[in-house]
C-alpha cells in the first residue's frame, strides 16, 4: 500500500530481491566511538546475509568482526523522483571456516579493490526493512 506521502513499506523478500540488483551498499558501524559508513561492493548469500571481501587486516575487520552493524543500499532516479532504500541491520563476522571461505571463493563477491590477504566478512539479516518511494506529484 503506498502512502500519501508517496512511500511504501517493503516486506523482506522484496528488500532482499532489490539487494540482489545492486552492486554497492554501505555498512554502518562504529569507529571510535563515532558512527561511519564505508561504501563497498557486496554480493548477497542465499540465506539473506550480506557478503563483502576485505582485506584481513583492514580498519573495517577490526571494527565489524562480532559486532551488530547496519548495511543499506538504495537505488533512486532523480527524474522520476522514485526509488528504494534496504537496510540490514545484524551481526557482522569474519567468515573462518575454510569451506565457508573456498564456496565463496568461486561465489562471493569480487573486491573492487586489490586484496593481498583477502577475508570474507558475512552480515547476518537479522533484521531487514525497507521503503520504496512513488512518485506522487510532479510539483519542483
Amino acid at each position: 500500500m503506498i502512502h500519501s506521502d508517496g512511500f511504501r513499506a517493503l516486506d523482506r523478500q522484496e528488500c532482499l530481491r532489490l539487494l540482489g540488483e545492486v552492486p554497492v551498499g554501505r555498512v554502518v558501524y562504529t569507529r571510535q566511538a563515532l558512527p561511519a559508513v564505508l561504501p563497498v561492493n557486496f554480493t548477497l548469500d542465499p540465506d539473506g546475509a550480506v557478503v563483502l571481501r576485505t582485506s584481513a587486516g583492514s580498519d573495517l575487520v577490526r571494527a565489524v568482526d562480532g559486532v551488530v552493524v547496519a548495511f543499506e543500499a538504495d537505488d533512486f532516479h532523480a527524474g522520476r523522483r522514485s526509488g528504494w532504500s534496504v537496510v540490514v541491520t545484524g551481526r557482522a563476522a569474519v567468515v573462518t571456516d575454510p569451506a565457508e571461505h573456498e564456496r565463496l571463493l568461486r561465489t562471493g563477491p569480487r573486491s573492487w579493490m586489490p586484496l593481498r590477504d583477502g577475508v570474507f566478512v558475512r552480515i547476518e539479516s537479522e533484521m531487514v526493512a525497507g521503503r520504496e518511494l512513488a512518485a506522487v506529484g510532479a510539483g519542483p
